[in-house]
């Protein structure tokens, strides 16, 4: 666990400095620079652009990493690489020429609802052009075991750049046309400089020989497209329904929501930039008893930081809401439901890695299919009857029986499981200190509430970390600062 240990502490830092950067943009700047509506128009973008993005992608970020380490000569490496760089096109091509002669039509049908949706549709495309291609150029870092600058522009980024045109706007040198242009730009800059990157720590050389196993690389990244799509789907599908079903302004009332409890997932975020290769590396090499210590011990680690998070988030969250606009407080039961959701995440360890990374993806994604379309029925559902929070309902639902499906899959075919006591004695330490500290406020300003409600939570519930030796990691990271201090 050494090198996902120093790894995973660098790219956690610079993960929650960016969602640092993302909540003052979110909670502050967007809701008081910019119109709810607008706002909304934003979120519909991006987040249609994200459910997008393993179709244009091709899958070729997943399929990078798996097959990465099985090629041992330097011209069976540069043919892998060259047709990663090149199989995406065989997608975005024609999906863009379907766009370009059916733009009337495709316009007409998302901007019902919504008809400020219409002039901005052609931006989808584009920002999922630049999503796909920052992933793949991403995992060709990752496989060098590099991940550390990709995570800062994944993460911090195109935060400070929106953050740089928020300002622009609130003091008129942008209108908001120019400020969506913008955020798209932003995001293209930012691909731009990740293929840089990846091209300094390993140049390409195109070759275009065959592969030994061009059939079976092919097979996978097809049947990949699904996996990932299915992940945005159930991740994203709820703010592009809101759009699609009532006011678009509800897509900014939900994604304040839903980036408040998604700090919850940053840790996972974090160490899945490394565990990923490694868990590919794992598989490749037959090493289950490695592999059984990286999933148990992934898991227990995620789930103390991520229960730690979401005690932090929970306790706090009446003050939070306190400190924005008031059309932006009807969001506490989202914020729990999906903070709930995110700590299940954290729970399940590197499990993705595992079954996308094994010979069992297939049914998996027959499984994932299904349960991306239990989400959209879901959504249709409940989102006319309950608004945004049956938006937060549906993925829930979903998130929960994909989740559980995947854990016990991975159980019956590897005959590993991620949970050890360690994993009880922590979900009980969540559950008390939940119990003992939400009735419990301060009678001062909610910032001053916040910081000295937080200073109390993390000092006693790293103590009792520290104290039980929860986990082996941690336990040592913690001596490490106690030194250092």
């Amino acid at each position: 666990m050494g090198i996902v240990k120093s790894q995973s502490f660098k790219n956690t830092i610079t993960t929650y400095v960016g969602f640092g950067i993302g909540a003052i943009n979110t909670l502050f700047l967007y809701t008081n620079f910019m119109s709810d509506t607008y706002y909304g128009l934003v979120g519909f973008i991006l987040s249609t652009a994200n459910i997008m993005m393993p179709l244009m992608a091709f899958g070729t970020q997943n399929t990078l990493i798996k097959f990465y380490s099985s090629y041992k000569t330097r011209n069976s490496i540069n043919s892998f690489l060259t047709l990663m760089i090149f199989l995406p096109l065989l997608l975005i091509v024609p999906i863009g020429l379907i766009g370009y002669y059916f733009f009337d039509l495709i316009s007409d049908l998302l901007s019902q609802k919504n008809p400020i949706i219409k002039d901005y549709i052609w931006l989808i495309y584009i920002s999922a052009i630049a999503f796909a291609y920052f992933e793949i150029f991403y995992a060709w870092t990752k496989v060098q075991m590099q991940s550390v600058f990709g995570n800062i522009m994944k993460e911090v980024f195109h935060r400070v750049g929106v953050m740089i045109l928020l300002f622009c706007l609130y003091f008129e040198l942008l209108t908001v046309t120019e400020f969506i242009y913008g955020v798209v730009g932003v995001y293209l800059l930012r691909m731009m400089l990740m293929k840089l990157y990846a091209y300094y720590i390993r140049r390409p050389v195109i070759r275009f020989d065959r592969l030994p196993n061009t059939k079976e690389v092919l097979k996978y990244t097809s049947l990949i497209i699904i996996a990932g799509s299915i992940a945005n789907i159930i991740l994203e599908i709820d703010k592009f329904m809101i759009g699609e079903y009532i006011k678009i302004e509800n897509v900014a009332y939900y994604a304040v929501a839903i980036y408040i409890a998604s700090v919850i997932s940053v840790p996972a975020r974090s160490m899945h930039q490394i565990t990923n290769p490694i868990t590919a590396k794992l598989l490749n090499e037959r090493n289950m008893s490695g592999l059984k210590e990286l999933y148990q011990k992934s898991s227990l680690n995620l789930f103390i930081i991520g229960g730690l998070i979401f005690l932090l988030i929970g306790l706090n969250l009446h003050e939070l809401y306190r400190i924005i606009p008031p059309e932006f407080r009807g969001g506490l039961s989202i914020v729990f439901l999906i903070g709930l959701a995110k700590l299940y995440d954290d729970l399940m360890g590197n499990n993705n890695a595992i079954l996308f990374n094994s010979k069992y993806y297939r049914v998996v994604l027959i499984l994932g299919v299904l349960l991306a379309v239990l989400a959209i029925v879901l959504n249709m559902l409940l989102i006319p009857e309950y608004q945004i929070y049956g938006a937060a309902y549906a993925t829930f639902l979903a998130v929960f029986l994909y989740n559980s499906a995947k854990l016990i899959y991975v159980k019956y075919k590897l005959d590993l499981q991620p949970f050890t006591m360690h994993t009880v004695k922590t979900a009980i330490l969540i559950a008390v200190m939940f119990v003992l500290f939400y009735y419990w406020d301060f009678p001062f300003h909610p910032i001053i509430n916040i910081t000295l409600k937080s200073l109390i939570i993390v000092g006693l519930y790293v103590y009792v970390v520290y104290r039980s030796n929860l986990s082996d990691d941690i336990s040592s990271i913690i001596k490490k600062l106690l030194k250092l201090s």
